[in-house]
């Protein structure tokens, strides 16, 4: 039986209120993966980019040679996880004779996380001699990205101790560089890796952490499982004291209702 079932039983027999307990699971769910792993999705950003994206496709509808509005609705595409779409729009792009940093490396990650590996390794290789050190790393930790995908942990390594060597606080480059070694056999190599993204998270400002902390978490499992639990308990313990009153004011309302 699932904790979130468990949950929702006794959060129903506090409340009275099955339907109440459901919604009080759900945004406890969700607070808690804000909090952790935040795989569920922002509301507030999502919202954001569906009208960005939406005034975007509009624009194009009235100019269809807009490559700048092409390139930023791809790279939003790719954000929003669809990176087939991405890769069609941003390849109008390269044909046009866009051949920048920005479209070159849009591109080579939508190739690579729609599985075209020979094609996102080449444009990716291009954005790098151009810049190697574009944004602190990206290329290099889409590359190991890439290559643990494909499961060519041996490749993924040179790119990842690049990332880490330029990008030092990169908690998601060390967990990756981590997961390369454990697949070689190099488990001693896997545990300083993983103990080294745990410091450079926990020395890491509150604002950047927020970023990091998907995959700080996935190195200490028991941080998430514990806010949680924490999460679920505090929901109950409210629920128990406020339920009954909404249970009580409830039928209240159904007696004046009836009367």
């Amino acid at each position: 039986m699932s904790t979130s079932w468990i949950a929702w039983m006794l959060l129903s027999w506090l409340t009275g209120n099955p339907i109440l307990a459901l919604i009080v699971v759900a945004a406890a769910w969700w607070l808690g993966d804000r909090a952790t792993f935040r795989v569920l999705p922002d509301p507030l950003r999502f919202l954001g980019r569906r009208r960005r994206i939406s005034s975007l496709r509009h624009a194009l509808t009235m100019n269809p040679h807009d490559r700048r509005a092409r390139l930023e609705l791809g790279t939003l595409l790719l954000e929003t996880r669809r990176p087939a779409e991405a890769a069609a729009l941003l390849r109008l792009n390269a044909e046009a004779g866009d051949d920048d940093l920005h479209t070159t490396f849009a591109l080579g990650v939508a190739l690579a996380r729609t599985g075209d590996r020979e094609g996102a390794e080449r444009l990716l290789a291009t954005a790098r001699a151009k810049d190697p050190s574009f944004r602190l790393g990206e290329i290099d930790l889409e590359l190991g990205r890439l290559r643990l995908r494909a499961g060519d942990a041996a490749g993924a390594l040179e790119p990842l101790r690049r990332l880490v060597d330029e990008r030092p606080g990169t908690v998601e480059g060390r967990y990756l560089l981590a997961q390369a070694l454990e697949r070689q056999g190099d488990a001693a190599g896997a545990a300083r890796a993983r103990d080294e993204a745990w410091r450079e998270y926990a020395a890491l400002p509150r604002f950047r952490r927020a970023h990091e902390r998907p995959y700080a978490w996935r190195i200490r499992p028991w941080r998430p499982a514990l806010v949680a639990a924490v999460v679920l308990l505090a929901a109950a313990l409210i629920l128990g004291a406020v339920g009954p009153a909404l249970s009580g004011a409830g039928s209240a309302a159904t007696d004046l209702g009836g009367r």
